[in-house]
């Protein structure tokens, strides 16, 4: 049973100053190496795919605890840390924010060469697009993505941290996955969601509660337009209650059209074929859902699937302002953790013992 978890975070304006982020991406750079080589890459991938684990990182490195900046920033200190050893440890993060985000399937490509993994580059970029568009069309809870990172090893697992906001309230929501949790994409799939709102009602193409929903959806997608529209049209005459969800005015009669033209040629056979179509978006997965709830009496899932820690104080002074020098000395005895003992040696446990009493002082 793996454990899933929503977090729900206010969008900040402002930057990360530069004394500070060159302290985190040193910082969590010693941190992941230490975790690295204690217990190996797939503990590392579990921990960043973990919601609390890594709001938990992120508050250590001395960021906002509640800020949206958090995974941002977070995130490009870890892969900034990390970039020198990637090809050492054969761990790769690729992607970012905003146009660093749409670079992602070349920095797959490029890395994925570099271990011997061309063959699996291609299957890698088709990961992290259909994870994109589930986040961002299949999961309609009114946040749009605008950071995506992709992080996969020499030994072919994988985990995804995004970020998507909602422009109207100024607040962001983090979605996590790796390889275990993914199943197969459309049963509850994320390993973690975080946010601060809960939404009353969201789309949710990617629960097991929509399992009807979807493979109507397909099976519509085979028949005639025409004939769909006759039976939306009967439908709406002779079965709508009061107290019926949907009414026939809910159906975008004008698009499915366009959706039928893109899908005529080669309807697809899959979900994941339908929602990588290009042109089709998150407006026409809605308007195929509502359709199919309308004609073959399904139901949608609709609801939000939503569900920290301070040690260095924050950047904006909460809960008390950042120490530098405690900050470096952090740094300096994890670094000579990495630099100075070996594996399973006393040495090592003696030193990672002192750095526990180091915040006490």
């Amino acid at each position: 049973m793996f454990r899933r978890a929503i977090v729900d975070l206010p969008l900040h304006g402002g930057k990360c100053p530069p004394w500070l982020f060159e302290k985190m991406v040193r910082l969590s750079r010693a941190i992941i190496l230490v975790i690295y080589k204690e217990f190996g890459e797939e503990e590392v991938l579990s921990r960043l795919s973990d919601p609390y684990w890594f709001q938990a990182f992120g508050c250590l490195l001395g960021f906002d605890w509640h800020s949206s900046g958090l995974t941002t920033t977070v995130g490009l200190a870890i892969k900034k840390g990390l970039e020198p050893y990637f090809n050492d440890l054969g761990f790769f993060i690729c992607g970012g924010k905003g146009k660093s985000a749409l670079q992602t399937p070349q920095e797959i490509e490029k890395w994925a060469e570099k271990v011997s993994l061309s063959k699996e580059a291609s299957e890698f970029v088709w990961l992290s697009r259909l994870i994109a568009k589930i986040d961002n069309n299949l999961l309609q809870d009114g946040f749009s993505l605008y950071f995506h990172l992709f992080i996969f090893t020499k030994n072919k697992k994988w985990a995804v941290i995004q970020q998507g906001k909602d422009e109207k309230n100024l607040y962001a929501r983090r979605y996590h996955w790796d390889y275990k949790s993914a199943g197969d994409f459309f049963s509850d799939p994320h390993k973690g969601i975080v946010s601060a709102i809960k939404r009353k009602e969201v789309l949710n193409l990617v629960s097991t509660q929509s399992n009807s929903t979807r493979k109507a959806i397909l099976e519509m997608l085979q028949e005639d337009l025409n004939q769909v529209l006759r039976e939306v049209k009967i439908i709406e005459k002779i079965f709508f209650k009061r107290e019926h969800s949907l009414s026939y005015k809910d159906i975008p009669i004008n698009l499915l059209p366009k959706i039928w033209e893109k899908t005529y040629e080669k309807p697809p056979q899959e979900f994941s074929e339908l929602i990588l179509k290009p042109g089709l978006g998150a407006k026409a997965l809605r308007a195929l859902t509502l359709t199919a709830e309308l004609i073959y009496n399904t139901k949608a899932c609709r609801v939000d699937p939503v569900h920290y820690s301070f040690a260095h104080g924050g950047k904006d002074g909460y809960p008390y302002k950042i120490n530098p020098s405690i900050y470096e000395n952090t740094i300096l005895y994890l670094e000579d953790i990495l630099n100075k003992a070996p594996l399973g040696s006393s040495e090592k446990s003696r030193l990672i013992k002192k750095l526990a009493t180091l915040w006490k002082d």
